[in-house]
C-alpha cells in the first residue's frame, strides 16, 4: 500500500515536471495581433517621419534635421508601409521565423535603427514613453 502510494506521487510529481506552461512567451503574438500590426502600420505608418525628424533635431541639430533626418524619416515610412501590407496579406500564416513575430528589427535600445512593434504616437496624448517630450532617455 506504501509503495503504490509513494509510486503513485512520484508518477504525478514527474507529470507535472514535464507539464507545458499555459501561457508561452510567444502567445501574444498571433495571426489576430499580425493583422492589427499590420493594419496600424499602414494607417499610422507615417508618423515614422515626423518622429525621425524631431528625434534627430533634438539628438544632432537642425543641419541633421534637414538632411539625415529627412532621409532616416521617408525611408522609416516607406519601410512602415510595406511591412504594413505584407502583414496584412499574410496574417494567418507564421512567415517570420515561423512565428507570427514582426518582419522588420526590433528596436534596441541603444541603437537608434530598430522599429518599435507598432508606429509612434504624435502628441501630448501619447501612453508611450519613447515618444514623450518629458522623457529625459534621449
Amino acid at each position: 500500500m506504501k509503495t503504490s502510494l509513494l509510486s503513485l506521487c512520484l508518477v504525478a510529481l514527474a507529470g507535472t515536471a514535464f507539464a507545458d506552461i499555459q501561457d508561452p512567451p510567444m502567445n501574444d503574438q498571433g495571426p489576430t495581433r499580425k493583422l492589427a500590426r499590420g493594419i496600424a502600420n499602414v494607417v499610422w505608418g507615417s508618423t515614422e517621419f515626423f518622429t525621425c525628424v524631431t528625434q534627430t533635431n533634438s539628438r544632432e541639430g537642425n543641419a541633421a534635421e534637414w538632411s539625415y533626418g529627412l532621409l532616416k524619416g521617408v525611408t522609416r515610412t516607406v519601410n512602415r508601409l510595406g511591412a504594413g501590407v505584407y502583414e496584412i496579406f499574410t496574417f494567418p500564416f507564421p512567415t517570420t521565423k515561423l512565428s507570427f513575430r514582426p518582419p522588420y528589427k526590433s528596436n534596441i535600445p541603444w541603437i537608434h535603427s530598430g522599429y518599435e512593434e507598432f508606429p509612434p504616437e504624435l502628441g501630448w496624448n501619447t501612453r508611450r514613453r519613447y515618444n514623450t517630450s518629458s522623457y529625459t532617455g534621449w
